[in-house]
């Protein structure tokens, strides 16, 4: 894909941060699980915290396409960075922007642009997943107080987060419609953070459980009315499948520069690795669809910024580039051999962050599901 030279130039710039900044902390904060609080300043200073907010609340102004793009090029890089990246401004920030009054916005949206504040986003709960239309979480109003009672799974930045969207049912019997969305804040009452998970992969970035006993939290707290939390986070994940479709995108493309770099050094039988027909075939094979990958983000950002429905091209952009990303570190560590499972090189690590995509945000079998009910109906 072509792009003009206001967009070149924009990823040239990330391109560079990534590289400079980010790439030579990604190995640490794996074997360490540390969060990169020193990078998350620094993006806050390069307003990337803020990439499609407008100016007025601290933003850098610019567009989903530029968002996608950076999310891409640190993801790169790191895919622990990356991840936050995403959730921060997808999960975070977007459901604020989107659903908030201008009081919350005020209050809750700018702090998190600027980077003075962690975001995240509670959904998941260890038995609603894929169907987040069974939420257990309650909310039960009391005066002028929302006491809220459940826990929720999985919640990228969790523990370090200041400011939470999360979802809860204030009647189960009305399945979806029941469902509200909140906002918690880091320190009240009744909320409290559980365990943090060991994972295989994006192991610098923390995923925790959120524990909700009778928190009480002010009825100002709701974003949105009541009743429309699903579609809260329903518009929240549509545009959250792009930043996962371009995180898996740049986590491939980190695999594909890794495989460049190795055969274009390495020599088999006395011969350059690269002359290897097999390994040509599997180059062309993953830049092609690495690229075709490209296509559908961008694709799917430019049709979000000019308010063109997206569900399905979403979709298929974060199932497409996590299927391919996939393969595209599966094919790597081949091509390494016994040396790509070691951590003397990237690619190990990038088999182990990408895996994730093909899960978080609705896995794969969900995306299908969402285009084929998007091209034969409901």
């Amino acid at each position: 894909m072509i792009l003009s030279k206001r967009y070149q130039e924009f990823q040239d710039w990330v391109r560079q941060f990534a590289r400079k900044e980010v790439a030579p902390r990604a190995k640490e904060l794996d074997k360490k699980e540390e969060f990169p609080r020193d990078l998350v300043k620094r993006m806050a200073e390069l307003k990337m915290l803020g990439i499609f907010i407008p100016e007025e609340y601290g933003g850098a102004g610019l567009d989903t396409l530029c968002y996608a793009i950076a999310v891409e090029e640190v993801g790169r890089v790191c895919g622990s960075t990356g991840i936050f990246l995403a959730a921060h401004s997808s999960l975070g920030v977007f459901p604020i922007y989107h659903a908030g009054d201008e009081k919350q916005k005020s209050r809750w949206l700018i702090p998190l642009v600027k980077g003075e504040k962690i975001g995240s986003f509670g959904l998941t709960e260890p038995n609603a997943g894929s169907d987040a239309a069974a939420t257990r979480t309650t909310a039960r109003l009391e005066g002028d107080f929302y006491v809220i009672n459940g826990i929720k799974r999985f919640i990228t930045s969790g523990s370090i987060a200041d400011i939470i969207v999360f979802t809860a049912t204030q009647d189960p019997s009305k399945g979806h419609r029941g469902i509200s969305a909140f906002v918690v804040e880091k320190g009240t009452r009744g909320f409290s953070y559980g365990r943090n998970e060991d994972k295989l992969g994006l192991r610098g970035s923390i995923t925790s459980e959120l524990i909700f006993e009778d928190c009480r939290i002010p009825k100002e707290n709701l974003l949105g009315k009541e009743g429309e939390g699903f579609k809260v986070f329903m518009d929240t994940l549509d545009g959250g499948r792009i930043s996962i479709g371009a995180l898996a995108l740049g986590i491939g493309e980190g695999a594909l520069d890794a495989i460049i770099n190795f055969v274009q050094q390495a020599q088999e039988s006395g011969q350059p690795l690269k002359k290897n027909q097999w390994i040509q075939s599997m180059v062309a094979e993953i830049a092609t669809e690495l690229e075709s990958a490209r296509l559908l983000v961008y694709q799917a950002a430019q049709l979000k910024d000019v308010g063109i429905p997206f569900i399905k091209e979403s979709a298929m952009a974060k199932y497409y580039a996590s299927k391919v990303g996939m393969k595209a570190t599966s094919i790597a560590l081949e091509i390494f051999g016994a040396d790509g499972l070691t951590d003397e090189y990237p690619v190990e690590r990038f088999m182990r962050d990408e895996k994730l995509m093909e899960i978080g945000e609705g896995t794969s079998e969900i995306q299908k599901i969402v285009i084929a009910r998007q091209i034969l109906g409901k």
